[in-house]
């Protein structure tokens, strides 16, 4: 009898195209490209220390190596080797212990107990050899009591400045501009008492802006900073809008608020965290071999052969890019 004749089974081409610094895939190059123009991967992504994989954020890199679906490989790594604080993966036990000493800080002193004066206090921010320093960093936090017939309405009656050693640059009450119905003292730790010679507003935000610019122009520290201060801060917006003080946008840096309302608690925890941040050990020949105007993949034939990708520029600043290294080469 004659055998049946069987159709040779044809093998489907399942050729995926990955991104190399996500790891996404895709069944067709043109959907990678058009991952590459939107993602705006670089080398200042969050990135996993065990794979390399980038991810979008801390929150993501910490769901990757943590999380309840977390990479066993990366997990197992991280969990031997990993600092749960700044997510780093070190090359041993032994330098992840030294690496603790350094990232794992104690909590700030209560400002109580830091000596000051009532009013203010102030300390000299230029250099050793005597020259202001460029670019520094400076921490505010402002604590708010309540005014108006409800009390909803914050105005600052408090103001506390840090700078990167955690020295007090100034601390002032300050004369809300209205009435106190509500000092908030739970969370403030504010009295009529504390407030009674307290300084006004707008001799407050002379002395703020004058620590801030830096002896800087204010033309210039819109322009490019010149010496201007970078500013961090605790909700940043609200903290200006309650001073009625402008600062330009490019030397703010924001972050979140959490726990007791102690300023100069709030005003070094927010340094802390900002100096870890753009302590970022990134690649940085990477970022300066990428001009403002490097080409965008719109702009490019085939921008997969000419591998452009890799040089692309995240759409957003990153903090790293307030280091010395990356000051000193722009």
């Amino acid at each position: 009898m004659e055998q049946p004749y069987e159709v040779p089974l044809q093998t489907l081409n399942t050729t995926r195209h990955k991104c190399s610094a996500c790891y996404k895939q895709y069944n067709k190059k043109e959907h990678l490209i058009e991952h590459m123009k939107t993602s705006n991967h670089s080398v200042h992504d969050p990135k996993c220390g065990a794979c390399n994989k980038h991810c979008k954020s801390f929150e993501s890199l910490r769901e990757h190596i943590t999380g309840p679906l977390s990479k066993a490989n990366c997990s197992s790594i991280f969990a031997e080797r990993g600092c749960t604080l700044c997510l780093k993966i070190c090359g041993s036990v032994d330098s992840l212990n030294e690496h603790k000493e350094m990232c794992h800080l104690t909590t700030p002193r209560p400002i109580d107990t830091v000596e000051m004066l009532n009013s203010e206090y102030e300390v000299d921010i230029s250099s050793g050899n005597g020259s202001i320093r460029s670019q520094e960093a400076v921490a505010i936090d402002c604590e708010m009591v309540g005014c108006g017939s409800d009390g909803s309405l914050d105005y600052c009656a408090r103001v506390c400045l840090v700078d990167e050693e955690e020295r007090l640059i100034f601390h002032t009450y300050v004369q809300p501009q209205l009435p106190v119905t509500d000092y908030r003292y739970e969370i403030t730790g504010i009295t009529e008492e504390n407030l009674r010679d307290a300084m006004p507003l707008n001799e407050v935000r002379q002395r703020i802006l004058q620590i801030l610019y830096n002896g800087e122009s204010i033309a210039r520290a819109r322009l490019n900073g010149g010496r201007a201060n970078v500013l961090v801060g605790h909700n940043l917006a609200h903290h200006l809008d309650c001073l009625v003080m402008a600062y330009p946008d490019r030397l703010l840096r924001y972050d979140i608020q959490i726990g007791f309302h102690d300023p100069y608690q709030d005003s070094v925890s927010v340094m802390r965290l900002y100096k870890r941040i753009r302590s970022q050990d990134h690649l940085m020949e990477e970022t300066t071999r990428v001009p403002n105007s490097s080409p965008s993949f719109s702009s490019i034939s085939d921008p997969w052969k000419s591998m452009t990708h890799e040089k692309m520029t995240p759409n957003y600043r990153c903090w790293c890019l307030d280091s010395r290294e990356a000051v000193q080469r722009r």
